[in-house]
This record gives structure tokens, sequence and C-alpha cells, in this order.
């Protein structure tokens, strides 16, 4: 029985694997036009299983192909990394003779036993004389296709000659050897001319390989099903979907938890309280992907920020590649480009992850959560029947953060703008974690928002959370959380904007909108400014007092 892959590349074989059929006639037909092909996109995202497969399905008698790997060639002197490409192409070029069930002339081997690759213009000549080996030796006129995986990890000292030996040979005719390149990595060619001069590579012809898309997912689900017989419940594809943005590494990885680990029997079909579980396990563990997502997030002090700002403001920041932290960002995979222009956290996983990441430990308010007259903690805000009392929960909320007063500043490594969702997210959490739920970040269906799905007992309770916007945005909001519940057929939603003005307006109140109840919170976040004023307040309070006992 084949399996669901997240390790590294997915052999149909032995694993489930999305055909990716529409991407691959894309790409295949730009290298039967002799493009130089260049993919750059984040780590595990399939690339290297896609440029697999591509290669595999070029025609044998058209083309001859060619794959490098650079991953291990960053800190190489030059001869040592030209003495390196030379024998990994001649590897390569014995394999493809070898798996056709054919050898290679007795002229071409001894071509290859004499020749040496040196540098740049010692490549160039080697595949020009490959070509005509080729071409007069085997009678094949076989194009060769070189496709180079991992390209970011090229050696700085011979990067440029490199790129201007390929576009030199892209530029020299049609009957050019290489016919056609595809170059793979994570960073573009951009990031990596490391003199910022002008590209040595501007012959380029950009091709994206996106996410999955949910029929690609249904697709590769329905791999498993006609294998072994268990149905996926429908709103679980669609979950998986929605929680991932169709990653492939996360899509998988929400397959093998429900069909390898979680011992579902195989006549029973796999339902929405399956995917609870596993979407729960799944933020929980730390594996690869998530060791890479966090590492990058965590690699310049300034992305906190940014990333916040996207998810809380309404007005959005504009996805421009040419800001480094906008890039760097989207580099890692971390943000996109949203259908606005503006940029987005690619998936609510990420986005979990993001909220994990920087919310402190341990913040020092934690023992004013609750007030005074508590009984069971926070399973006084639990009913007899085992339901989530949510408006005293966040009414307590509202509470606390007036109790906590101006310490909430003091929170450490905390951003003041983003102190109060940072501490829902965390009050929240602690709750869930308690009463024995589930709680995870939901799709955003609008800008600037960030919501929070708490499942308990099989019951739904959204949370939104905002920061304050002006009075438009504050109702634009309320008007969008009443749809959403009713998409999500909820009880009611919980609106929670967060108010950081020099003057701001409390507000609770209780409505109905378009069949759905929503109650908002409006919560006063004391500023800097206002913590100063109290504290000369009481500094001129004290000093009076001082005057007034000498007297």
């Amino acid at each position: 029985m084949r399996s669901f892959e997240t390790r590294g590349p997915v052999y149909p074989e032995d694993n489930y694997v999305v055909a990716r059929t529409d991407e691959l006639t894309d790409f295949i037909g730009r290298l039967e036009k002799g493009r130089y092909v260049v993919l750059f996109a984040p780590r595990q995202t399939g690339k290297t299983t896609f440029f697999r497969r591509a290669l595999e399905t070029l025609p044998a008698d058209v083309y001859f192909p060619i794959r490098l790997d650079f991953q291990a060639s960053n800190n190489l002197e030059p001869t040592v990394f030209y003495h390196g490409l030379y024998e990994d192409i001649c590897e390569e070029i014995e394999a493809v003779f070898q798996k056709r069930g054919s050898a290679s002339s007795l002229a071409l081997t001894e071509f290859l036993d004499n020749t040496k690759i040196t540098d740049h213009l010692s490549m160039r000549r080697f595949f020009r004389r490959f070509s005509n080996f080729l071409d007069h030796h085997h009678n094949t006129g076989q194009k060769v296709v070189l496709i180079i995986d991992e390209f970011d990890g090229i050696s700085r000292a011979v990067l440029s000659d490199f790129l201007y030996s390929l576009r030199h040979i892209y530029l020299s005719g049609r009957d050019r050897c290489p016919h056609s390149v595809g170059i793979v990595g994570v960073k573009s060619i951009a990031q990596l001319n490391y003199d910022r001069s002008i590209s040595p590579f501007n012959i380029q012809d950009e091709f994206k390989l996106p996410n999955f898309t949910l029929g690609q997912v249904r697709e590769l689900l329905s791999q498993y099903t006609d294998e072994v017989g268990q149905p996926f419940d429908p709103a679980v594809i669609e979950s998986i979907h929605r929680q991932t943005a169709g990653q492939p590494v996360l899509v998988n990885r929400f397959a093998q938890i429900l069909t390898e680990e979680m011992d579902i029997p195989k006549s029973e079909p796999i339902t929405m309280v399956h995917f609870s579980k596993a979407h729960a396990q799944l933020l929980r563990e730390r594996n690869t992907h998530t060791e890479h997502l966090v590492t990058n997030i965590r690699r310049d002090r300034r992305f906190e920020a940014l990333l916040m700002k996207i998810a809380s403001h309404d007005e959005g920041v504009e996805f421009n590649l040419d800001n480094e932290i906008i890039n760097e960002l989207a580099t890692y995979g971390v943000i996109g480009e949203g259908a606005d222009g503006l940029c987005e956290i690619v998936n609510p996983i990420y986005q979990y992850r993001v909220m994990q990441t920087f919310k402190p430990a341990v913040n020092g308010l934690e023992q004013n959560y609750l007030p005074e007259d508590t009984r069971a903690g926070f399973k006084d805000y639990l009913t007899p029947d085992g339901q989530i009392q949510m408006e005293a929960l966040l009414d307590n909320f509202r509470d606390f953060i007036a109790r906590a007063g101006f310490r909430i500043l003091q929170v450490p490594e905390t951003p003041q703008e983003y102190v109060g969702q940072y501490l829902l997210f965390t009050y929240l959490q602690q709750f869930v974690q308690i009463v024995g739920g589930t709680m995870y970040l939901e799709v955003q269906t609008g800008r600037g928002r960030i919501d929070i799905l708490i499942l308990y007992h099989q019951k739904k309770y959204i949370v939104e959370t905002k920061i304050w916007g002006g009075d438009m945005r504050y109702e634009a909001g309320k008007a969008q959380l009443a749809a959403y519940v009713k998409l999500e057929a909820a009880a009611a939603g919980y609106y929670v904007v967060f108010d950081h003005r020099k003057e701001p307006e409390p507000r609770v109140e209780t409505e109905t909108l378009d069949g759905s109840t929503i109650r908002s919170y409006v919560i006063p976040v004391i500023q800097e400014d206002s913590v100063k004023e109290m504290f000369w307040d009481y500094e001129a309070s004290s000093l009076n007092s001082r005057r007034n006992s000498k007297v």
C-alpha cells in the first residue's frame, strides 16, 4: 500500500502523488521552446518532485536530460566546483544511457575520459562538443535539457561567470546546447547577485509552481480512498485545504495523521471529529517544516512587527518585493501577495505558528487572569451541560485588561501595538488547554483580522480580533463576522477590538446581524503617554506629601 510522504521527493510507486498535469504541460512546453526557465520557491513545496516528473515525461527520442544539484557547492573554490560539476555531468550521462538500456559510443566515452571542465569557458566548449557527439556519433539529434536543483547553493566565486556562460549559450542560436535549462532554488537570481550589478541572467523565463488547489487535494486523498476504501467527509477535504492553503507538506502531514497515526478503523469514514484531533496535533507538534518556519521568522527582529501588522491592520501592507523585509519573508514562504495586491500570511497554520512564536512564554500577568472570587478557575466558564459561557469568559478578559492596567505594556519582548491581541490569544489558549478544547485560527475573510475558532464538544465559538481603525471599519467588521458565523453555522460571534487611541471609547454591545448574534467589545489599551502621565502624577503627589510632612 502506498503512503503519504512529507520528508522529501515522492514516487508514484510508493506514495500518493498529485499529477499536476496542467503545470507539467506548461513547463514542458517551455522546455520544448528552448526556454531557460527559473523557479524559485520556498523549501518543501514540491519543486524537486515536480522537476523529476518533468524529466521523466520528456520524450526520450527527442531530449537528453541532465539533472544536477548544487546543494553542497556553496563553499567550493572555482577549480573544485568545476571539477565536481564535470564528474556529476559524466555520471548523469552514464545514468541516462543505462536507464534507456543502451551504451554510449566508444568515441563519446573517450571524449568524456579525456575532457575536463576547469572554468566557465571550458564548460561552454564541453556542452558544444557533447552535442556534436550526440548528433554525429549516436545519430540521435537529441536536445540536451539541463535541470539544476538547489541552485542557490552555488559557490559565490563562480556565480556570475556561470550565469553569463549560460546566457552566452542561450544567445548563440537555435541549435545550442543545452537546448533548455531549468534552474530551481529558494533565492531568486536577483537575491543571489551579491555584487548588485545588472543581472547576468536577464534571459530567464520565470515559472511559478503553485500550492495544491482544492481539486488537487481531492485528487490526492481520493487515491487513498480508491486503494483502501476509506472515504473522507467532503468537509474534511475542504478544511484541510482551507487550513493549509494547499501547501504540499502540510496537506500530506494532515493525511499522514488521519490515515496512519489515529487508528481510525478503515471501515469508518474520516469525519470532522477526526479532523479536529489531527489539526490539534499538527499545531502542537514540532517537525522539520515548522522548525524551518520558526527559524526563518526569528531571523530578523523586524519580522514580528510586519507580520502582526499584516494580520491586524485593515489598511494592510503593500506587497512590494523591493522592500527587503517583505522580499525575505516571501522568499521563506511566510507571506504572499493577495488578490488585492497586499501582503497576506499564506495560511492559517502559519499564522498560528507566528502567534505562538512571538507570544512570551510568561507574560507576568497570568495570576490576574481570573477574579479573586473564582471557584474552579477557568472551569467557572463552563455550563453544567458542558458548553462554554463565552460571553462571561470575554467579559472577564475585558475586566482583566482593566485590572492589569498599564502593566500590560510591561509584557516582555512584546510590541505595545499588539499586546492586546497577544494577551487575548494566550488567555483563550490557556482556557482551552485547561477545559480540553481545541483552538486554531481560521481563514481570514477580510484583511486585518485574526479569527480564532474554538471547538468544544463539537460546538464552534468564533472570536474575531482587530485593532481599532475607525467607526466605519468597526461596523464593517461586525458585518463580516456575522457572515462568517453564518457560514460556519456557529451559535454566535464575538468581536474584540483593541483601542489604542489616547482617548479610547470602551464599548460592549450585543446585536443581531443577518440572523447571527454578535457580541462586540472595544477594549482600551493604555498608551505609553498615559503611563508617563500617571507616573508624573504619582511623583508629584509623593513630593507634595513629603513637603506637607515636613511642614
